[in-house]
């Protein structure tokens, strides 16, 4: 009898974890399901717009197409400049010229050339050409760095002015395919069936209509990053500018304390 009651108490005392074990496992599938059903929503989502910019695109041929080409070229220059700028432009201007600051007043010319020769970047390679020539006078220095600039310098605004002249080429080619769309719309007024008309009327104001929005969204996507990479390779103009006076300054009070 205590032995059946044991198996009792067991049976009874297991109830409540398998049930508890049935309740979770139905909720981790709800879970998974309305996960699925996210998914599934956003997958379609995604195939929806997709589907409505190919059509977009459809309904403003030929013209929509060639200004595709210009914003993939136009991103093409856009990523061009900004890796060129990140890689030859990341050297902290202030930490380095303080570097060398302190070689120069130690006397150790040599090692702050050698600091220069550590990566091949234009603010280290003008102030190279401006350490080498410190044996010749002021002039020397500040002619060498004036020309080593002036060697590197058009490589840092190189194709921005691309963007700007990019801009007017995507508004134009919007423009032609405006025009078309409104010449297709007034021809299908004068000389379409009467059943065909309004399709061929809405068709054509379609292509006017998404030329002219692609046309102008290249144009402001042209000006917006031609502003923030012409403000960038200013501001390093001017710190580059700096840096080659600090040195100029630091390589006379260096000769006057001698």
């Amino acid at each position: 009898t205590e032995h059946v009651d044991n198996l009792e108490r067991a049976r009874l005392a297991s109830r409540p974890l398998f049930g508890a074990r049935t309740l979770a496992d139905s909720r981790g599938a709800r879970r998974q399901t309305l996960r699925g059903g996210l998914f599934a929503s956003k997958t379609f989502k995604g195939a929806a717009y997709m589907e409505a910019i190919w059509e977009a695109l459809r309904m403003g041929a030929p013209f929509s197409f060639i200004n595709v080409a210009v914003l993939a070229f136009v991103l093409a220059v856009i990523a061009e400049r900004f890796i060129y700028i990140i890689t030859r432009y990341r050297v902290n201007s202030r930490e380095f010229m303080a570097q060398i600051r302190k070689l120069v007043q130690a006397g150790n010319i040599d090692r702050a050339i050698k600091l220069c020769e550590a990566a091949p970047l234009p603010l280290l390679q003008v102030v190279k050409s401006g350490l080498t020539q410190v044996n010749r006078g002021d002039d020397a220095v500040i002619a060498s760095m004036e020309e080593k600039w002036a060697e590197l310098g058009p490589e840092l605004e190189k194709r921005v002015a691309w963007l700007w002249t990019l801009a007017n080429i995507a508004t134009l080619i919007g423009l032609l395919g405006t025009i078309s769309g409104l010449i297709a719309s007034f021809d299908a007024v004068a000389h379409a069936d009467a059943s065909e008309r309004s399709a061929r009327l809405s068709a054509g104001i379609s292509e006017a209509m998404w030329n002219t929005a692609l046309g102008l969204g290249i144009a402001v996507v042209c000006m917006i990053f031609h502003l923030v990479i012409h403000s960038w390779t200013k501001g390093i103009k001017e710190d580059m500018e700096i840096s080659t006076m600090k040195l100029e300054n630091l390589l006379i009070q260096n000769k006057g304390q001698r």
